[in-house]
């Protein structure tokens, strides 16, 4: 038995084989073969299990997100039996004698310039159409199979690290535990998981030669234990049972009131980052969506979301919570979470660069397309607006004017929206929080983001690893920041929530709630421990 340590982002035990997270988009080793016929043979092998892989994909999404968003499987399915560009991988075999992962990124490569290179807009967005199905192929010829990521049964996923956008592609049901060699607590993989209630570890030097060995994951202890002995085994399914039964006890506060047995009411709102995260708010009885954080559409996408494909989207969401309360954050890229098809610059400190309501305050048209889509989505169930990264009035003021714009363009066209949708910012900056009085007359609500606030307050990378030890989510400035957020609200009747992974912190629930917090956002796996936090409290 071996044993690898690392740090903690989500605990609970997890017991499985290890899939390695196979991935595509590195340099591709060009190799002489002397056999062409058996290298082309073995391409169209990968392509059938390519072809299939994104009819499962397609049939999925249509469960998951919708027709609008499925389609793009369907698009990649016939470019994948394109005819030239199955020949030029063909040929470059051929004429090459090189083996077929070198003739398909090579083709890739060739093609997706080629389009990125047309004046036309909607063929320039093939590009990443053609790298996603080159990356697929060149996977499954390696042999991750399943675009790499799809499992056969549940497994225990490790990585070099996960992107947001590799995340949001996962089949969820198929992941015990989530081990990456690098990463930080605060990734948005760390998030993913406590979203999902699974273990996951970061920077744990795991070795690369562990795919498909048993292994237990300890989230507690922060430890992989590979290739564990019975007794080993044994003891920790002991462990999970017991989680299970803790879990059970939970259970027990679904249906309650959230209040303080002085009469407190805190309202449990659920953090999530698509449409197929809703099952996680309905089975751990949130009492609605404190964030919907939209750039899971974008990310997800290989093209800007069209109205109509954001509309279905926040529709569904909408009419599933039935009434209760979908708070949905306007796009919020940048910083980690870089989109190819926006062609941002390269930046020096893109945490402090060009994001959020930056683009879209720069970008107004691409603004204006999601603001129509949440407008009418307002008709199918209790949507709030809420603005990201804001630092002063003027970007409220511009952001609301931009909002009466598209209620204009769609009164004019009888298309229904609620006319008196609730609007609120984020408060994830020490300006915003300075300026906190006169951002409370704009607005309805205040939700503050406690990982961006922490970050900027203590002028700490929370991306970075080696930072970890001065990252201090409980600094007292950080306290104090919220403190002066809820006063200077509740100053002017404007509601205040807490979005930020503080707010499902054990540690700091009684805390927040004796600072007057009216409503705590969190992942969903957290809402019934943090209940019987508040119901216990006098």
């Amino acid at each position: 038995m071996e044993k690898f340590t690392g740090k903690a982002a989500y605990q609970g035990i997890a017991i499985g084989k290890i899939a390695e997270m196979a991935k595509a988009d590195g340099a591709i080793e060009k190799v002489q073969v002397a056999d062409v016929a058996a290298e082309i043979e073995r391409l169209h092998a990968a392509k059938e299990q390519a072809m299939g892989e994104l009819k499962a994909l397609y049939e999925k999404a249509l469960v998951d997100v919708g027709e609008a968003h499925a389609d793009i499987f369907e698009v990649h399915q016939m470019m994948l039996d394109d005819d030239d560009y199955n020949e030029s991988i063909e040929e470059i075999i051929k004429e090459q004698q090189v083996n077929a992962e070198y003739a398909v990124k090579t083709t890739g490569d060739n093609f997706a310039a080629m389009f990125a290179s047309m004046e036309d807009e909607y063929m320039r967005g093939r590009a990443a159409d053609v790298k996603d199905i080159s990356s697929r192929l060149v996977t499954d010829l390696m042999g991750g199979g399943a675009g790499g990521n799809n499992f056969t049964e549940p497994v225990i996923l490790v990585a070099d690290d996960l992107a947001p956008s590799e995340t949001v592609q996962l089949d969820k049901a198929m992941v015990l535990a989530f081990v990456t060699r690098e990463g930080s607590t605060n990734s948005h993989t760390a998030i993913l998981a406590r979203t999902m209630n699974i273990p996951a570890l970061v920077q744990v030097k795991v070795p690369k030669d562990v795919n498909g060995k048993m292994a237990i994951v300890d989230g507690k202890a922060g430890a992989v234990l590979i290739d564990p002995d019975e007794d080993t085994l044994a003891k920790y399914k002991k462990l999970q049972a017991e989680e299970i039964e803790k879990r059970k006890l939970l259970d027990a506060m679904k249906g309650l009131e959230t209040v303080t047995k002085s009469g407190k009411h805190v309202h449990l709102y659920c953090n999530i980052g698509g449409v197929g995260d809703i099952g996680y708010v309905l089975e751990n009885d949130g009492e609605g969506v404190g964030l919907f954080r939209s750039e899971f559409l974008y990310l997800q996408n290989d093209d800007y979301p069209t109205e109509e494909q954001q509309f279905q989207a926040y529709k569904q969401v909408a009419e599933i919570l039935a009434g209760k309360q979908l708070i949905i954050r306007t796009l919020d890229i940048g910083a980690d979470k870089q989109i190819d098809y926006f062609n941002l610059e390269k930046e020096e400190n893109p945490a402090l660069g060009f994001r959020a309501i930056r683009i879209c305050l720069t970008r107004e048209e691409i603004f204006m397309t999601q603001l129509k889509a949440l407008l009418r989505a307002s008709a199918y169930g209790n949507v709030a607006i809420m603005f990201p990264m804001i630092i002063s009035k003027w970007e409220v003021e511009r952001s609301l004017k931009l909002l009466e714009a598209a209620k204009a363009d769609l009164r004019a066209h009888d298309v229904p929206f609620n006319e008196n949708i609730s609007v609120g910012i984020m408060i994830e900056t020490p300006a915003a929080v300075f300026m906190a009085d006169e951002l409370a007359e704009l607005v309805d609500f205040f939700s503050i983001g406690t990982n961006d606030l922490t970050q900027y307050t203590c002028a700490i990378d929370r991306q970075n690893q080696h930072l970890e030890k001065f990252f201090d989510a409980h600094h007292p400035a950080v306290l104090k920041a919220i403190q002066m957020t809820i006063d200077a609200g509740h100053r002017h009747n404007t509601w205040v929530g807490i979005c930020g992974e503080l707010g499902a912190d054990p540690e700091l629930t009684e805390v927040f709630v004796n600072m007057g917090i009216d409503e705590l956002s969190m992942s969903p796996t957290s809402i019934l421990r943090t209940r019987k936090i508040i119901r216990d409290m006098d």
